[in-house]
Order: structure tokens, then C-alpha cells, then sequence
């Protein structure tokens, strides 16, 4: 039975099985976008592009879970592994204020598409944590690294769009890889298992 009780080896299958990935689809959709506004807007809009959008990869990743009949939260608050993984959302909301503060100091908008390529980065050591894959913690370092070298190694104009291109290229790497929930994961999710 899912619960407080169980061990976290049983609550980390449990949320590898129930957990989907509508939200690394809704992702790359959205840095996509970016990337592909990179070449149109001036960065300054841009920013406002990454600032006000990256709120919208959670709906996003809902509306596609609904069109695939799948559920985003189908862990529910039953298991204490996914309460952490969501809760550990709102450090990510805390630390854009930082993000923003940095780039009106620096007078530079390319801060902002930075910050958020590396702050929607640290969401994935979490889901690493909570779903007992590796790929969280390499997505979240290999993408935080690499955004920081085409920061300061690609020039303007094209820096927007190479940080975009690294966070994209970091979805593709982390599809590859993810684990998949295995039947004995699966069966995890039964209402006999889930209580």
C-alpha cells in the first residue's frame, strides 16, 4: 500500500509509474518556441518570452496528459515523494525574483533566458530523486553547464538562440535516457497497491 508507511524504494517506483512526461514534451515545445522567436523578437522581448512563459509549461503539460488520458498528478498527495517533488517547484518560483534582479543590475536581458534555461534546469534533481534516475541530476548539470558556456562563448546575436538550442538538446539526451516504470512498478499503481 501507497502511503507514509511505505519504503522509499516502493514510494519512488510508485511515482516512476505514475508520473508521465508531459512535462520534459511541454518543455521542449516551449524552448522550441524560444528558440524559434529568437530569431524574430528583439531580446528584450524575448526575456519577457522566457520569464512569463516558463509558467506556462505546467498547463501546457496538463492539456497533454488530458489529449493522451493520462493524468500529471496521478501520484496524488498519498505518496510523500511526490508531495516533495512538487513542493520543491515553488524553490524554482522563489529564486526567479533573483533572476530578474540580476538582469536589471547587469542591464542585460540575455540574464533572464539564462536564469530560466538554468532555474527550470534544477527541476529535474528532484524528478532525478523521486523517480531513482540518474538522467535528473545529468539533465540538471550537463544543461546548467552548457547554457552557461553558450552565455559566454557565443556571441550576439545568436546567444538566445544557442542557450534555447542546449536546453533543447538537453530534453533530447534526458527522452533517451529517462527510465521507464517496469511492471513490477506498474503494478504499484493498482487501487489495491494504492489504497
Amino acid at each position: 500500500m501507497i502511503g507514509r508507511d511505505a519504503s522509499l524504494q516502493t514510494l519512488q517506483r510508485h511515482f516512476l509509474a505514475t508520473s508521465t512526461v508531459s512535462m520534459p514534451i511541454a518543455g521542449t515545445l516551449y524552448w522550441s518556441v524560444v528558440a524559434v522567436l529568437s530569431f524574430i523578437l528583439p531580446l528584450g522581448q524575448l526575456a519577457y518570452v522566457v520569464l512569463f512563459g516558463s509558467g506556462m509549461i505546467f498547463p501546457l503539460a496538463t492539456l497533454i496528459d488530458r489529449a493522451r488520458g493520462q493524468r500529471i498528478t496521478a501520484a496524488g498527495t498519498a505518496n510523500p515523494v511526490m508531495v516533495l517533488f512538487l513542493r520543491s517547484l515553488v524553490l524554482i518560483v522563489l529564486m526567479w525574483p533573483l533572476v530578474i534582479f540580476a538582469a536589471r543590475a547587469a542591464h542585460d536581458p540575455l540574464v533572464i533566458i539564462l536564469g530560466g534555461a538554468i532555474l527550470m534546469a534544477l527541476v529535474w534533481i528532484p524528478y532525478g530523486w523521486a523517480a531513482n534516475d540518474p538522467v535528473g541530476m545529468e539533465h540538471a548539470i550537463g544543461r546548467s553547464v552548457a547554457s552557461y558556456v553558450a552565455y559566454a562563448l557565443v556571441p550576439a546575436p545568436w546567444t538566445a538562440s544557442a542557450i534555447a538550442g542546449v536546453v533543447i538538446l538537453a530534453y533530447v539526451y534526458s527522452f533517451v535516457r529517462m527510465r521507464r516504470p517496469d511492471a513490477r512498478d506498474l503494478a504499484l499503481t493498482t487501487p489495491a497497491a494504492v489504497g
